[in-house]
């Protein structure tokens, strides 16, 4: 398995957030992970990107133990995190904020990179001198996207990608990530839009109060009419 999360606990002072919670993602794979609001969805992140310590538990990354590490040698090991909320730099320049995902990378290849960027996403392309203050919500959560593929990241971690964007954008993002993913990159993805997650993903979990309630590929979690009406939300 590229990630392998086994037994995590996190907790907020005498709040526990996440509950004992394991899941992997293998090379390749798109897992998402669902829930409501308070689940635990965003702390499990915050865990496996490093923002919070976590107090049980191991995660593994590409067979390295990555549970006392640092953000940046995340990321240097090939974890990459497109934050709820997008968090691009908006006094900075559509360029710059790209460029602020290269910062742990050297030199070679990047302006190659970019050039592949700009192409996937013409409207930054359009605008890379501009401040990213000037971009739609949609277009700032592509940008939050290319930051993170300059990082050239081997797990790329989506927060809650679809919140606050127009029904037409959500539909260009999941074919984005599925374009992605098509291309080798493997993806945790946090989601509150359940069907739209589960038709792209391979497998899901479900946390609830912090627990892993239900897992399994993501056609059986989307064939189960119980587990709809109860987690998913019924169609």
């Amino acid at each position: 398995m590229l990630l392998d999360v086994k037994d995590l606990e996190v907790t907020y002072g005498r709040t526990r957030a996440v509950r004992g919670v394991s899941l992997s993602v293998a090379e390749g794979e798109i897992v998402t992970v669902l829930g409501s609001n308070g689940a635990g969805k965003t702390s499990l992140l915050r865990a496996l990107q490093g923002a919070r310590k976590p107090q049980g538990g191991k995660i593994t990354f590409d067979g390295r133990d990555m549970t006392n590490a640092s953000p940046a040698t995340r990321l240097a090991a090939g974890m990459a995190l497109v934050p709820e909320g997008r968090q691009i730099f908006v006094s900075m320049t559509v360029h710059e904020n790209l460029l602020m995902g290269a910062y742990l990378r050297g030199e070679g290849g990047l302006d190659r990179d970019l050039d592949a960027i700009y192409e996937r996403f013409p409207n930054l392309a359009t605008r890379r001198d501009m401040k990213a203050s000037v971009l739609s919500g949609g277009e700032q959560q592509m940008l939050a996207v290319g930051r993170a593929l300059i990082s050239r990241p081997r797990l790329m971690m989506l927060d809650e990608p679809s919140l606050g964007l127009s029904p037409l954008f959500v539909a260009k993002l999941f074919a984005l990530i599925r374009e992605i993913n098509d291309g080798g990159l493997s993806i945790l993805l946090v989601e509150q839009n359940t069907h739209m997650a589960l038709d792209v993903a391979q497998r899901g979990v479900v946390l609830e109060l912090g627990r892993e309630m239900l897992s399994g590929s993501a056609a059986e979690l989307a064939a189960d009419p119980s587990l709809a009406e109860a987690y998913l939300g019924a169609a």
